[in-house]
């Protein structure tokens, strides 16, 4: 299946790699779905269970306030009847005595009686909450019970009550009084519990509401957070497929062959790349991968190796392989292969990328090629200089045995001659002395510049203000004795200390120095100056500069070259191999040098050496 935007296929990293994913778009913090349950639970339960709990407890409290109320009516009701009741057994009592029918009056004092118990001991089990009331009905039982036994003692001895009589039984033992009392007492405890029973009905009442009014909020965040939940899902999934479809458009930009095997070594899914490079234009999933391509992957060796990948958890690395892909071209593939678990299930893959590396492999071997035929160059280079310096080195000292006998026979002649030599051959052994001395000369410096292209480099640390002084010194003592009146102006400024070879830069300040007094001899005074600086690229850059002769920079080639001269000896003396020593040196040192000059105008060199020489190391001029 070839990745098209809108595929849902991203690439899992593996454990090694986990971190924040390419294209991870930032979502609020979400509750974990395993805590997603008991939340619901939560949730239901205050909804439900808590209002059920809280309003039952409420109306239990009700219950019991207006069970108090009704307690009290009832304590209050058989007060009253018991205070009918002892009224009953004292009508009765009276009409008896005052000549009434004893058969109906013997009833209703009966009845009376067997009534009044009853009723006491009815007050007296309700009325168990109250001490007081105890109390009270006590005395009320006490005084009831003494009043009906006087009266049912007058009765029998058959005597009249009169009102003094019946006044001193009130008197002597009260009834209506402990009831109205205890009736008092009642409504006062009935008034609290009628007052209790109204809030709890009240605080009942609210909180009915109250818990309507939160089970309808609950509901409502319930469904708000619902309502988000689905909105982050909904964002979520589109974020994802956002995601997927990048991660499809990238699989699909990257050029990289890419594929993905199961344990079978067949297809699960590859990348437009593949597709192109092995002639797929089907659908190959499920294909075997040694069947694709024309048999461009049909190789043992790599099948096993990437069996071993999918099977036992392997990784392939960097490993070559020769293939013949979909347009007929012998490539050299690099396979890399690492296992993958799918995002969607507990499957793994093998995830295999295929590199090409034939142009690399090619350069490599041009690389290679070329290496060898520079190496048989370097070693043919090296044969000649070792045969030239060989060769300069031998004829440069055969050469100082005729040199020496032409010196010496010249000097002979002259003596032998004596008085008698003309001016002619004065002139003739003159000019033999000096070619001889100036051959003598010529291959000495040939002699210096063949030992420095051989020698090491000795590094050590080199004051070069102190090298400088040296050499003027050197310099101007020479010109006191050949150049009598002529007069050199120095200006010489600080100079660093370098690590270099000592004896080497004392050789290309002795030439650039020597140089420049040489050909500023026609000029007076002759001005040298030696300055240094350091360039951007951290380079330490010498100048020396004069006020002579100058020369044309058409001819600036042959400057550094052996025996190359721009002036003629009889003008200015040297033997041309000066300043080519101070190319060698100076190149040896890893540095470059250069110069400048025009016609008369004098002439400027300038020379480099590399920051690493460098010792931080800065000399003053005194």
């Amino acid at each position: 299946m070839i990745l098209q935007p809108g595929g849902n296929h991203p690439i899992r990293r593996t454990e090694r790699q986990r971190g924040p994913a390419p294209y991870m778009t930032s979502a609020s913090p979400q509750v974990s779905p395993r805590w997603r349950v008991p939340l619901l639970a939560a949730a239901v339960l205050a909804i439900v269970v808590a209002p059920f709990l809280l309003l039952r407890a409420s109306e239990e409290r009700l219950r019991n306030a207006e069970a108090l109320v009704a307690h009290s009516l009832q304590v209050v009701a058989n007060l009253h009847a018991a205070s009918a009741v002892v009224r009953n057994i004292e009508a009765a009592s009276l009409a008896r005595a005052l000549g009434a029918e004893t058969a109906l009056l013997d009833e209703r004092l009966r009845s009376s009686h067997d009534l009044v118990g009853p009723l006491l001991d009815k007050i007296q089990d309700l009325s168990r909450d109250s001490p007081a009331q105890q109390v009270r009905l006590g005395i009320l039982r006490q005084s009831i019970s003494q009043r009906i036994e006087q009266l049912d003692r007058l009765i029998l001895e058959g005597g009249e009550l009169d009102r003094g009589e019946l006044q001193r039984l009130v008197e002597n033992f009260p009834v209506q009084a402990p009831i109205t009392e205890m009736v008092e007492a009642e409504h006062s405890l009935l008034v609290q519990r009628s007052t209790d029973a109204t809030r709890v009905r009240r605080q009942a009442d609210w909180l009915s509401g109250g818990t309507m009014a939160a089970q309808v909020l609950l509901l409502v965040v319930l469904a708000w957070l619902a309502t988000r939940d689905a909105d982050r899902r909904a964002r979520a999934e589109a974020a994802s497929q956002r995601a997927n479809l990048r991660a499809a458009a990238v699989l699909d930009t990257v050029r990289e062959p890419i594929v993905l095997l199961d344990k079978q070594l067949r297809i699960v899914m590859y990348n437009v790349a593949f597709g192109e490079l092995f002639g797929l234009e089907d659908d190959a999933r499920g294909r075997p991968l040694s069947g694709i391509g024309e048999g461009a992957w049909d190789d043992v060796e790599t099948l096993r190796r990437l069996r071993d990948v999918g099977g036992r958890g392997r990784e392939l690395w960097d490993y070559e392989l020769r293939q013949r892909t979909a347009d007929g071209i012998e490539r050299v593939m690099l396979v890399n292969a690492r296992l993958m678990e799918l995002p969607d299930n507990d499957d793994h893959v093998a995830l295999v990328t295929a590199s090409d590396v034939s142009l690399q492999k090619a350069s490599e071997e041009h690389i290679r090629d070329l290496n060898r035929q520079l190496e048989g160059k370097v070693e043919q280079v090296s044969d000649v200089n070792r045969e030239l310096e060989a060769f300069s080195y031998s004829v440069s000292h055969d050469l100082r045995a005729p040199l020496r006998h032409i010196a010496g026979f010249a000097d002979k002649l002259r003596r032998h001659l004596g008085d008698g030599i003309d001016d002619k051959g004065q002139h003739y052994i003159e000019v033999i002395g000096g070619s001889a001395k100036r051959m003598s000369e010529l291959i000495d410096d040939l002699l210096v510049y063949s030992r420095l292209g051989r020698s090491a480099l000795r590094l050590q640390a080199v004051d070069m203000q102190s090298l400088v002084e040296e050499t003027r010194a050197m310099l101007d003592a020479n010109a006191a004795t050949e150049m009598p009146g002529h007069h050199v102006d120095w200006r010489i400024g600080s100079m660093p200390v370098l690590v270099a070879d000592e004896n080497m830069l004392r050789q290309v300040w002795g030439n650039l120095l020597g140089n420049a007094v040489k050909y500023s001899a026609h000029s007076e005074p002759a001005v040298v100056t030696v300055q240094y600086r350091v360039a951007d690229s951290g380079e330490h850059v010498f100048t020396v500069s004069d006020n002579g002769a100058g020369f044309d920079m058409a001819y600036s080639g042959k400057l550094f070259g052996v025996f190359q001269r721009l002036h003629a000896p009889s003008e200015f003396s040297g033997t041309g191999i000066g300043l080519a020593s101070v190319k060698r040196v100076v190149t040896r040192h890893n540095g470059r040098i250069w110069a400048e000059s025009e016609p008369g105008k004098g002439a400027t060199f300038h020379f480099t050496l590399p920051a690493s020489l460098d010792l931080g190391i800065r000399s003053h001029n005194a």
